[in-house]
Formats: C-alpha cells, structure tokens, sequence
C-alpha cells in the first residue's frame, strides 16, 4: 500500500486499462531507462495502478510544478514514463515506452490537492497500442484527463 502523503506534497494515481495479458509495465523512476522502476500498487486483468507521491514547488512564475524521480522533461513539457518489455526489465529484445503528458494538470488542481490530504490526482490511460501491442509513444488521457478524486 502507498505510503501516507506529507503535507507538502501530491498523490498522483496512473490507472492503465486494458494491460496486454503477460507484459510487465513498470514506470520509470529517473531520466533513463536504465533507471530504478516503479511497480504497480494494485493490479487485475482489467487495469494496472500506479500510485506516485510528488512534491510540489512553486516557480518563479507563481505557478506550481510537480517534482519526484518518475515526473520526467523541462517544467513546461512535463510527463511520466510506463515502461514495458526490457524498458520494464523483462528478459526481451523489444521494449516501449508510453510517455503521459502531464501538461493538462493545472496549478489550481495541484493546489486543491495540497489543501485536502484525502484526495489524489487520478488519470487513466489505455495500456494497448493501435497494433494490439502495449502502449508506445505519447499516449491520451481517457475520460476527462487529470481528475481530483478522494482516495478510497
């Protein structure tokens, strides 16, 4: 189970549905592949989930930005790697990597979340590609992207 959220930080929860059966998916922590990887809190044959605590910093601009070793890229252009096959350390010649933007996640939804320390910022992401293998590239939210929730 996840660890309790500090006061100054975030829970972001990643909901992959409809993993392909067998394939391991792990997001990774670190600017590498090569990295530490992230296994998922809960699974079912349904949906893989990933639970992430973020710190939180406010920049120059005012506005707030999320900080932890799975959040990857440039303030602006921020996102979270799902790896699978090798990237996700299976013994395979072939890997992806599913890249879930976190652009769409406003300030206003980060500080809703700091102020309520029972909530958590939900996404949900298709694991499967158009050609039936796991995701690859940069992939949609589902639904109506980052969501405030209360943590169940």
């Amino acid at each position: 189970m996840p660890e309790t959220r500090r006061s100054d930080d975030v829970v972001l929860r990643l909901v992959v549905r409809h993993p392909l059966p067998g394939a391991r998916m792990r997001v990774q922590r670190g600017a590498t592949a090569k990295n530490d990887l992230v296994d998922p809190v809960m699974t079912s044959p349904g949906a893989l989930v990933f639970e992430l605590r973020c710190g939180v910093r406010e920049r120059p601009d005012g506005t707030l930005e999320l900080r932890s070793p799975e959040v990857q890229g440039p303030p602006d252009a921020r996102f979270i790697y799902v790896n699978s096959g090798k990237y996700a350390g299976e013994a395979l010649d072939g890997g992806r990597r599913a890249k879930v933007p976190l652009r769409d996640l406003r300030g206003e939804m980060i500080a809703r979340a700091l102020a309520s320390s029972d909530s958590v910022i939900v996404g949900e992401i298709d694991g499967r590609a158009r050609d039936g293998g796991p995701a690859a590239a940069t992939v949609p939210l589902l639904g109506n992207g980052w969501t405030l929730q209360r943590r169940a």
